[in-house]
């Protein structure tokens, strides 16, 4: 629907900084092909469309409060998620423009250059408390206030979303028990964390959605998929500013309309051990019928893993060296996570097999690279253990083969400091190994110096 019979069709939001390159003359629309990734985003986009079509009809069906409060939650999810999608889709083609105004010739893979790895995200154990007055809480006999509440959080181009709850004023606590996870995160996130709020008694006028308002989706003007969402959102109230995401139902959709109540942003920075509190900007104020006497505060597990953690990040053929300084002995190599985990064959690493050695990397290791005209292209990788240093020395076949390994620990040390560095704590799921970041400060020139270790704690 949305790149139907245009393989290289692109979505340029309007007085976008791509749009002004494009009408400058400085790129031309038909240049941005489509990546796979981009095709994937236009897919989504297209789901939660007919997503949302389904919750409008199914909203103005509902004759009961619970399924009607779903379905208004439903459909403020489509529109939160098709509005993040175009936002997404919008910053990888402008991402394509910067890249190809400030393309440079290449310059040997410095250490500049480096990416670090991704890493999943997961929060979980979401406590919001509540603050009650001693006459709503104790003296108060009348009919309980009930609202409805959830929460979405955003990640980029994701949006996720807990179960909804319902909370009076005998709940001390809004709880949240599913974990949420989130795949392929950079150590710079921003985690939007927003809640939401509906209050149970009002009024929802629960009668049946007009025939026009139904339809309103397939009716749209336009071929284009981008244009035929724009028209779907039209007359959407968006909140200060008109970046955040939209707050649907619309009014003129009948039924529940959820209200932010509170929200706030975790960064690697709010990654910390165990259960951890974090400020909540408040949004509402208590003239709201959806109003709840928030604390300012919510509680959670946050937690962030590297990618290197769990998966191989280097493997081949190595010589290690006997403690007789004499005997070689060849060993299939594997990097991953905190250990350089040794096997006598390759086909040892996808069963249960113990590994003939481990040797520890982690913020304390030291690594030296041999002479580049050396014979040996050998590694040395030297561990404290209390007051004694133990150095393990092992030998790559040739330089090219040196090089490679000396790169891969320079790059695995880089994306553990990259989620480490920054005042969090990465959470590690192996019962194995030290829980550090390790940094070699002269990554670049280390593959060729043969004076010195080249890590640093």
């Amino acid at each position: 629907m949305f790149c139907r019979n245009h393989r290289s069709r692109v979505t340029v939001a309007r007085c976008s900084a791509l749009e002004m390159e494009i009408r400058r003359g400085r790129f031309r629309r038909s240049v941005f092909i489509d990546t796979p990734q981009d095709t994937d985003i236009q897919k989504r986009i297209d789901h939660e469309v007919r997503m949302r079509e389904g919750a409008v009809k199914l909203l103005g069906a509902c004759t009961q409060k619970e399924q009607a409060l779903e379905a208004a939650k439903n459909l403020l999810i489509c529109n939160n998620r098709i509005m993040t999608y175009m936002s997404e889709l919008q910053h990888r083609k402008e991402e394509q423009v910067l890249q190809h105004s400030t393309r440079r010739p290449y310059d040997g893979g410095g250490i500049d250059d480096r990416v670090p790895c991704k890493g999943k995200l997961s929060i979980s154990d979401l406590r919001i408390p509540l603050m009650w007055k001693d006459s709503e809480y104790f003296k108060n006999k009348g009919e309980l206030h009930r609202c409805a509440v959830f929460c979405a959080l955003q990640l980029r181009g994701e949006v996720n979303d807990t179960e909804m709850v319902f909370v009076d004023r005998t709940s001390t606590d809004i709880c949240f028990e599913n974990a949420i996870v989130f795949s392929d995160v950079d150590p710079g996130f921003k985690l939007q964390l927003q809640l939401y709020s509906c209050a149970v008694d009002d009024d929802f006028s629960l009668s049946g959605t007009p025939r026009k308002l139904s339809t309103k989706l397939s009716s749209s003007l336009g071929r284009s998929s981008g244009r035929r969402v724009r028209a779907v959102l039209d007359g959407s109230p968006v909140s200060n500013g008109g970046g955040s995401p939209v707050l649907l139902p619309a009014p003129s959709i009948p039924g529940p309309k959820f209200q932010l109540l509170a929200d706030t942003q975790l960064t690697l920075a709010h990654i910390q051990d165990g259960f951890r509190t974090h400020d909540l900007t408040i949004n509402s104020t208590d003239e709201s019928s959806c109003w709840l006497p928030l604390y300012g505060s919510v509680c959670c597990r946050l937690t962030a893993q590297p990618d290197c953690m769990s998966k191989e990040m280097m493997s081949g053929v190595l010589r290690i060296l006997g403690r007789e300084q004499q005997s070689l002995q060849s060993v299939f190599c594997v990097l991953r996570g905190c250990h350089l985990l040794c096997y006598q064959h390759s086909g040892e690493t996808d069963t249960l097999t113990e590994p003939t050695l481990t040797i520890s990397v982690n913020k304390e290791t030291r690594i030296r690279a041999s002479e580049r005209e050396g014979p040996w292209h050998s590694l040395s990788i030297t561990n404290c253990y209390g007051c004694e240093e133990v150095t393990h020395t092992l030998r790559a076949e040739n330089h090219e083969e040196q090089r490679r390994w000396m790169q891969a620990f320079c790059q695995h040390f880089y994306d553990m400091s990259m989620f480490v560095a920054r005042r969090g704590h990465t959470a590690q799921h192996s019962s194995q190994g030290p829980h550090g970041t390790a940094q070699l400060a002269g990554a670049h020139t280390a593959q060729h110096s043969s004076q010195g270790p080249h890590g640093t704690s």
